[in-house]
């Protein structure tokens, strides 16, 4: 066998390694594992879990404004329950803010979009 042949060979075994380094949804490793593939990953805590958290809700935002459809809103709002969860924030207190800021300073329903301001 030539050594081209065995350089060929030797290729075709290597395994692919993709890196990712950021936050997934609970289940994916095991949904890897079941698909025959191995990965390694480690769970976050503290200041690595704020920001892996913060850097998912840009990522999903960013998929949504691409294909702004229900499934994207989904993994927006999946994230915002973990950064809920992740301040200790209560759906009440949060639902109360939305009121209180709804009231004082309305909703986003009109569209205005607000162009300068003029000292008097």
């Amino acid at each position: 066998m030539s050594s081209l042949s065995l350089g060929i060979i030797k290729r075709k075994e290597r395994k692919m390694k993709k890196t990712y380094n950021k936050l997934v949804r609970d289940k994916i490793p095991e949904i890897i594992k079941d698909s025959g593939a191995h990965c390694e990953y480690h769970v976050a805590t503290g200041d690595e879990l704020k920001e892996a958290l913060f850097n998912k809700l840009a990522e999903e935002v960013r998929e949504f404004i691409e294909d702004p459809c229900v499934e994207e809103m989904a993994d927006i709002q999946e994230v915002l329950w973990g950064i809920q969860d992740f301040f200790n924030l209560s759906e009440y207190q949060i639902l109360v803010a939305v009121h209180s800021k709804a009231e004082d300073r309305g909703r986003f329903e009109e569209g205005y979009i607000l162009e300068h301001v003029m000292d008097n």
